[in-house]
This record gives structure tokens, sequence and C-alpha cells, in this order.
């Protein structure tokens, strides 16, 4: 089981989106049942629930782990194929948010539309892998800070803005042989969980999925070595 995985396709979303599918799913993430086990959780006739396990099936959302023999009946044990999914732009393609529209570093709306980007781009190179048997070479950082006041927030973004240029400028190498293109994206947006009522400097964690070799293509390159990124509500 995959802790995430992206539905690309757009039947398999429609399907994951019904209200009792996506019940069963959760129940599946959960760990593995039959569709007597999860009609008993769910409040449904078994028919129904096998019904929807077998829609989930035919679109890769569940799998089925073992066969029990009970008498005369064969019990299928199914469980989800990830403990959690996500359904990416691509399956909405023809109305997915493109961020080249319009770029405003000081837009919510484009800074949605480069975390669709990010979503359906990622979830691309995770397939590919998954096929490739591989890994993607990624890393991330997600942190939480307080500004005193507005004009702090604009000047951390001025000078974030400014840090990662530099970065993008000292590492792009445009004829680099065997060379990978890699995207940067920068947002910063207010807090919407509740933050600790501490007020100890900003918490930083980072993730990296690599490095690896063979990993599938990364999307377009920062043209001239320049830094693409948003900062959100200054």
């Amino acid at each position: 089981m995959f802790e995430v995985a992206v539905i690309e396709d757009p039947a398999a979303a429609e399907v994951s989106l019904d209200p009792v599918r996506t019940r069963l799913l959760a129940e599946l993430a959960g760990g593995a049942a039959s569709a007597t086990m999860l009609a008993a959780k769910v409040g449904l006739p078994r028919q129904k629930v096998n019904y929807h396990l077998k829609a989930l099936e035919r679109h890769g959302l569940v799998e089925l782990v073992e066969e029990r023999k009970k008498g005369n009946v064969t019990e299928r044990v199914m469980r989800a194929t990830a403990a959690s999914f996500v359904i990416s732009p691509t399956a909405l393609a023809a109305v997915a948010p493109d961020p080249a529209r319009s770029p405003d570093q000081l837009s919510a709306r484009w800074l949605l539309a480069l975390a669709s980007r990010m979503v359906r781009d990622v979830g691309e190179l995770i397939t590919g892998a998954a096929k490739a048997r591989k890994r993607v070479a990624t890393f991330a950082i997600d942190g939480q800070v307080r500004f005193a006041s507005a004009a702090d927030r604009a000047a951390f973004a001025e000078e974030l803005a400014g840090a990662v240029t530099a970065l993008v400028a000292k590492y792009h190498d445009e004829t680099a042989e065997g060379g990978r293109d890699h995207r940067v994206v920068v947002a910063v947006h207010p807090s919407v969980a509740a933050r600790p009522a501490s007020s100890g400097p900003v918490h930083v964690h980072a993730a990296a999925d690599g490095p690896v070799q063979g990993d599938p293509v990364h999307d377009g390159p920062l043209q001239g070595g320049a830094f693409q990124g948003g900062a959100q509500g200054l």
C-alpha cells in the first residue's frame, strides 16, 4: 500500500467522489476487510457494498488481498491501494488552472494555480517512477513564522525572493551536459491550522525523496536561471 496515490483518470476521480465509496476507501485504508465486514460498518447490504467495491477495484483504488472459502461462498478480502488519495488537476484537464495565464506573485489564485500544477506534475512523476520502480528526487520545506506587521511580511518576502534568486543564479547551468531541469516554487500564505501558543522561533521541516538516478524527467527549466515563486497575502 502506498502512503499517497494520485488519481489522474477522470472516471476514477468520479468513482472516488461518491460518498459511499469514499467511506469504503477510508475503511479499507485502515485495514483489509470483506464486503460482509464492511456492510456492518457502513450500514448497507452486503450486495450493495460488493457493487461499490467492484467499481473501486476496476479503477485501481482497491485491490484483492485474499479469498476465503466459507461453505459454498468465496469471500473476497480487499484493501485500499493507498492510505490516502489526491485527485490530480489532470482529471479536469480542460479546466485545470494555468499559472502562465496571469502570473501575479501577490495573487492567492495564482498561488493556487501553482499548487495545482505541482500536484499534476508530481503526480505524473510518481506514476512514472512507480512503473519504472524508482523514486523521484524531490525536496520540500514546510515551516511557520509569525510576522509582527505587514511591513515585516513584505520585507521577508523580498529577502526570501532575493535569496532564492541568488541560489538559482549560483547553481543554474544552462549548458551542463547531462544536467537535470528542476522546478522551484516558494510560497508564503496565512496559516489555516491553529498555531501553538508558544511564541518561539520558526520551525522548519524539510523532506527529500531521493536523490536517485533515472527518475522521470522533471517539468520545465528555470529559464535563464530566473527564480519562479509565489509570495501571497502581502
